[in-house]
């Protein structure tokens, strides 16, 4: 049985590597996971333009009504996304198939979602993905260096506090639909500015859990295939570090 690091990404659960792999003439390797990760990444930012343009289009014919363009698509992409990712955790082996679909489906709802928030705040998208990449670089430096050690007390911290993230998000939008708010989550004040900051930083040591967990999985002698499931993970919390950061540059903005 493979030993295998935990992670607070819900997609690299503990039980997907424990499976036999013997009948695998191919072994999962780090290169080969951030060569599959760069691809996803590829496909991301080419779904990201087409809703990116439709908005930008509609913006120039009707500049009131341009989210409507844009809507039908962001609302496929985020329930294609959901699905597929969901799929994708479940059966790990056609991860070489649903990743890049999930990818595609999540390039549909950032490129509306942040062109929306470039409409209201002209350069904060290029903002955004600049300190996606840096932290992804820090993170990475920080972890290879041995900066940062994987300790199952910083795992476990990490994954009760994701945990907690995620049950507030769960309360704030069933509670939208009672008419419930969280100004905590959508205002500028130093509280909301506070908790965004927080929140940022957990997604950060998320990537350093994610690093941990692809390493111990090649190191264990994962099969070829578990490479696109790897960097589908990856991308799961790379995507919700750039919306995270998105969100936080975007209440710093409207301090302004």
């Amino acid at each position: 049985m493979m030993n295998i690091t935990k992670s607070s990404n819900p997609v690299f659960k503990e039980n997907v590597f424990h499976r036999d792999y013997q009948v695998e003439s191919n072994s999962m390797t780090v290169n080969g996971t951030m060569n599959k990760t760069a691809l996803l990444l590829l496909l991301v930012v080419a779904a990201a333009i087409f809703t990116w343009n439709k908005f930008f289009q509609a913006v120039a014919i009707s500049p009131e009504t341009a989210s409507n363009a844009v809507m039908p698509w962001v609302i496929v992409g985020g329930i294609g996304g959901l699905i597929t990712a969901i799929v994708t955790a479940f059966r790990p082996r056609s991860s070489g198939i649903s990743a890049p679909i999930y990818a595609v489906f999540e390039g549909l709802l950032l490129g509306g979602i942040s062109a929306i928030f470039e409409a209201m705040y002209p350069g904060i998208v290029m903002r955004a993905v600049a300190l996606t990449l840096a932290v992804f670089l820090a993170m990475l430096f920080l972890y290879r260096s041995g900066i940062i050690k994987v300790t199952q007390k910083l795992k476990m911290g990490i994954f009760a506090a994701t945990a907690g993230i995620a049950v507030v998000y769960l309360f704030s939008f069933i509670g939208g639909f009672f008419g419930m708010e969280f100004s905590f989550l959508h205002g500028n004040s130093n509280f909301s500015i506070g908790f965004s900051l927080v929140v940022v930083a957990i997604a950060a040591l998320n990537l350093v859990l994610d690093f941990s967990f692809i390493e111990n999985a090649v190191d264990s002698g994962a099969p070829k295939y578990m490479e696109w499931y790897g960097a589908f993970g990856l991308m799961v919390t790379l995507i919700w570090l750039y919306l995270e950061l998105l969100r936080l540059l975007s209440k710093l903005a409207s301090r302004d």
